[in-house]
């Protein structure tokens, strides 16, 4: 009996990631020296967690968007604005390391990922009226984004500008 691939399911996972990857190339280029020269807290995970991590939350948010997709009538439905808040919430979470490792600005990074932080809870809830499944993929995501942002502003708020390669922010 042959398995049934779920093809719109398959796309809405392998979606998040794409970001991600792509997000991956510019860490890689900065991690030295620039982000081994910063002052980091001790409670940091290691930096091997991070791609392990963000590909399985990537790939909890995507399955999750899919199920609002499906439960919720698609973009016609009462998934639209669930759906477009992900949209968003997408956009922001691959938009954050173009602006830390790439721009290497502390501060703005650090003011994206409010909002990002913000537009995650947003998601998270609106995913929970569409389907309450989809709502529980997204709080592994929401509980790492909370960490990433305290993370985010002690880096920030332990090195001034200034002594960071001379940039100022």
């Amino acid at each position: 009996m042959p398995v049934e691939i779920v093809w719109p399911a398959v796309g809405a996972t392998i979606l998040p990631n794409l970001g991600g990857w792509a997000g991956g190339l510019i860490t890689t280029k900065n991690i030295k020296p620039w982000y081994e020269t910063l002052r980091k807290p001790n409670w940091r995970p290691p930096n091997w967690a991070f791609g392990p991590v963000w590909t399985t939350l990537y790939c909890g948010m995507g399955y999750a968007s899919y199920l609002v997709w499906r439960d919720g009538g698609g973009f016609e439905g009462d998934a639209r604005y669930p759906l477009i808040s992900y949209g968003i919430n997408i956009g922001l979470n691959w938009a954050w390391t173009p602006i830390f490792f790439g721009a290497k600005s502390l501060k703005w990074s650090f003011y994206e990922i409010l909002v990002l932080l913000g537009s995650t809870a947003v998601t998270t809830v609106a995913f929970f009226k569409v389907n309450e499944t989809a709502g529980y993929l997204l709080i592994p995501y929401l509980a790492w984004g909370t960490l990433a942002t305290a993370l985010n502003y002690v880096i920030y708020r332990d090195n001034p500008a200034p002594a960071i390669e001379g940039k100022k922010d």
